[in-house]
């Protein structure tokens, strides 16, 4: 596997730049987890999907990024067909995990706003494990096809990946076999997984913001937009982001282009995940200042 740049004095800027990234991800995604996991009044059906959020988004990032500073390092990685075919499903498996855990989160604000008292009813523990059971299932299997069908091509061009981990696109143009069954799959995964989130995505927020609108105070209405504004800003960015890496031909897919947008896939939008979901969260912060005293109390006393 090659890297970004073979200049020596990019190595070590890059090399830093990416593990702030991925600490800062690591940590504060950890956080988000201890906090909601220590205090009752964030164990709600809302922060239960960000707690699993930030779960997938840890996981998410550690399949790719301790190979990216490596590559950093030494320029180029060997990586093992098995290995390569190991990171390929679980780099997948939380991708799908992740965009169908944002529409299960839009589902939960559209209940909160559109039907408020029918809402700890409707989003009982029950429904929310549920779902949290379909999100893993249907990631899981729908990657399984994939990487089935990724470990039957035949390379004879090169061995060289001209990316920083295992993804599909790149392994596509390396293969001198037909790799049509392999596009159709992925084609027919968009449509029925990646579209039907999105299209009950954009239901959701279709009612939502139909529901806000008829909010008679401003006060209300800002309140309503800002509940669910942190969402619909991952969303537009997650979405906007696959669609540029993934669904288009490979034909006319740029690795170069295709490496950096996937740092922003895969590195940038797990480390800002926390921040724009919870640390400006009223809730959130009054968490962290109560940890930061509790800690303070305990090491003082």
């Amino acid at each position: 596997m090659l890297g970004f740049s073979n200049n020596q004095e990019l190595k070590i800027p890059l090399f830093l730049l990416f593990l702030v990234i991925y600490v800062f991800t690591v940590f504060s995604n950890f956080l988000i987890i201890s906090l909601i996991s220590l205090y009752s009044h964030l164990q709600k059906p809302m922060y239960f999907f960000i707690c699993n959020m930030s779960s997938i988004d840890i996981c998410y990032s550690t399949v790719t990024t301790p190979n990216l500073l490596q590559l950093v390092l030494k320029g180029f990685q060997r990586i093992s067909f098995q290995d390569c075919m190991t990171q390929l499903f679980f780099f997948n498996s939380f991708g799908s995990m992740e965009y169908m855990l944002l529409t299960s989160m839009a589902y939960d604000r559209y209940v909160a706003i559109c039907h408020p008292l029918s809402y700890y009813r409707v989003m009982n523990g029950r429904t929310c494990l549920g779902m949290l059971r379909g999100v893993v299932a249907l990631g899981l299997i729908g990657t399984g096809i994939v990487t089935i069908l990724s470990s039957d091509l035949t390379f004879c061009a090169s061995n060289v990946i001209n990316h920083f981990f295992c993804d599909v696109t790149p392994l596509l143009k390396l293969s001198c076999t037909d790799t049509t069954p392999i596009e159709l799959a992925m084609f027919t995964e968009g449509v029925v997984l990646l579209f039907s989130c999105f299209l009950l995505t954009v239901m959701s927020y279709v009612y939502i913001i139909s529901a806000i609108l008829q909010i008679q105070s401003t006060e209300g209405r800002h309140k309503a937009f800002s509940t669910c504004g942190s969402h619909l800003t991952v969303v537009t960015l997650f979405y906007f982001l696959v669609v540029c890496v993934y669904m288009k031909p490979t034909s006319s897919y740029s690795l170069d282009v295709g490496k950096i947008l996937s740092v922003l896939y895969v590195n940038v939008i797990p480390m800002l995940n926390p921040f724009i979901y919870s640390l400006r969260n009223k809730d959130v912060k009054d968490a962290v200042i109560k940890l930061y005293k509790d800690r303070l109390h305990k090491n003082w006393f």
